[in-house]
């Protein structure tokens, strides 16, 4: 199975299926075509192209019925919830954050931010989503035994990097891999600082990707 990081906080995850995770790019076109869409939270920076998609969108139920009626296949769910399509499994997680709707006019509320672990093709990947620290990623890390965790290090608007060490800590993922930093100014970091403290204080391995590179996992 390859993740591939296309930037900011869209991933691919390619195996068996193709899931799209927070489908948006600041510059350029995503060009993938996925079997499945994953949103974690009504912003638009992460919603982002979601409604242009024809295959099912999974979602909170706040984002699927805005979507559905939009004419998009939606799969809702929420926090704690889990289904199984084509046998990926998804399960919904917190996250610390807020999630806005903003294209409709002064916008509308987007349910609640979350983040998702995935498991397809015997690997388990964990997507924060947008997300402050928070202890009880130890027990995402119990419960699910995640392969990856893509963690969010851009500050202001998530953790920053010394938050998402300590996130990589509690999650115990063998591959970290961050992601939501230097989109824009306002959450630049020095991703390898990030890289280097995990590398000198964990057995955790950091993979840092450019926009458009991949990682694979072999299980």
């Amino acid at each position: 199975m390859k993740i591939t990081y296309l930037g900011h906080a869209c991933v691919v995850l390619g195996g068996s299926k193709t899931i799209l995770i927070d489908p948006f790019i600041p510059d350029g076109e995503i060009r993938i075509r996925p079997d499945y869409v994953a949103v974690t939270h009504a912003h638009a920076d992460h919603m982002g192209i979601a409604a242009s998609y024809t295959v099912p969108i999974i979602t909170n139920n706040e984002i699927a019925h805005y979507l559905r009626g939009k004419g998009c296949i939606t799969e809702a769910m929420n926090i704690g919830g889990t289904i199984i399509v084509d046998g990926i499994s998804f399960t919904m997680t917190q996250a610390l954050h807020s999630s806005w709707i903003e294209d409709e006019g002064i916008g509308m509320y987007g349910g609640t931010a979350a983040g998702f672990v995935i498991r397809i093709d015997g690997v388990t990947v964990y997507h924060a989503g947008d997300t402050g620290l928070f202890s009880d990623m130890r027990l995402i890390g119990e419960l699910y035994h995640p392969d990856v965790a893509l963690i969010p290090i851009g500050g202001r608007f998530t953790m920053g990097p010394r938050e998402g060490m300590m996130a990589a800590e509690f999650i115990g993922a063998p591959v970290v891999i961050p992601i939501h930093y230097n989109t824009f100014d306002k959450i630049k970091q020095d991703v390898s600082e990030f890289a280097r403290a995990i590398n000198e204080t964990t057995d955790m391995k950091p993979v840092i990707l450019e926009p458009g590179l991949e990682y694979e996992i072999k299980k």
